[in-house]
């Protein structure tokens, strides 16, 4: 929690070293111009002007909605990126929907990343050494990463070069962002480690993920117990297989119900079940046709 004030507090404070007109930051070579690259700050909503060549047009109402409501509970997540145009002027690069649901809830600041002219080689630097650091928790790196893509268009194997990490190493923080919101902020405040992270986004289902991130949480499950977990839920989506009992019937033909009904003089029933058993029915006319059978049987 400490963590969290630390941060917001330093967002405030790039926040008002962007307000001042006497040295307003235009370049990577301006003076404090190091401050802003790299570093979430607090910016005022009204200040951000959506980009006019956002191919994006139409949102899910809906899913606004929802994503409203998380913000409201858990606050932005993932910050929003802008570039500056002028004095306490910015255009949206990317988060547009963080954006639009931050209004819906009436937030009048929201933590962005902003890109000044010609910081490219500048902010690659700044988010490198931020992935070195030791204090970072999996998130933040994981949206280091993220930012090295969508900004800077780095691919996986490129980033590996230069932070000398595995390039599957930095595809399991990448697949973090894909957890629930909820999940995300229980690592990043140390709720559930990034194991247990990696074990929950083997589900697709958001519902099932929150679930099983509150039975992690409540009962003190390890890693190994959240991979049981998963794989028990994975387990029960299989089809059964429909158990098939083997047939031990067999068929009766009708030359052998003939001759049943030509030896006894009448009509014969013959059945047979599934299991093999049956039951023959010698109907009688009268009490003299009914010795007749039993002097038949008799032999």
């Amino acid at each position: 929690m400490a963590k969290a004030i630390k941060k917001q507090a330093l967002g405030r404070g790039l926040s008002a070293l962007l307000k001042d007109p006497e040295n307003d930051i235009t370049s990577a070579n301006d003076k404090n111009a190091d401050k802003v690259v790299g570093n979430i700050i607090e910016l005022e909503i009204d200040a951000i002007e959506i980009n006019p060549f956002q191919p994006r047009s139409n949102f899910n109402e809906e899913a606004l909605k929802e994503l409203a409501v998380s913000i409201k509970e858990l606050g932005v997540i993932q910050p929003i990126t802008v570039r500056k145009l002028e004095f306490n002027k910015y255009q949206l690069i990317s988060g547009e929907r963080r954006l639009r649901a931050s209004s819906l809830v009436g937030l009048k600041t929201i933590p962005a990343y902003i890109r000044i002219a010609d910081d490219n080689e500048s902010l690659v630097m700044a988010l490198v050494e931020n992935i070195q650091r030791h204090d970072l928790d999996p998130i933040e790196i994981a949206l280091s990463y993220q930012r090295l893509i969508d900004e800077i268009q780095l691919t996986q194997e490129q980033m590996s070069d230069r932070v000398g990490k595995k390039r599957s190493t930095i595809a399991n923080y990448l697949r973090l962002l894909k957890l629930d919101p909820i999940i995300q902020t229980g690592i990043r405040d140390g709720f559930i480690s990034m194991g247990h992270g990696r074990a929950i986004i083997n589900i697709e289902d958001q519902e099932v993920q929150t679930d099983i991130y509150q039975k992690i949480v409540s009962q003190n499950l390890s890693v190994r117990d959240t991979e049981a977990l998963v794989k028990n839920y994975h387990e029960s989506l299989k089809p059964k297989p429909v158990s098939k009992t083997k047939s031990s019937s067999f068929e009766i033909s009708e030359d052998q119900k003939r001759a049943f009904t030509n030896y006894f003089g009448n009509l014969v029933d013959v059945k047979v079940a599934s299991n093999g058993k049956g039951k023959i029915t010698i109907p009688f006319k009268s009490e003299e046709d009914f010795k007749r059978i039993i002097e038949l049987i008799k032999g």
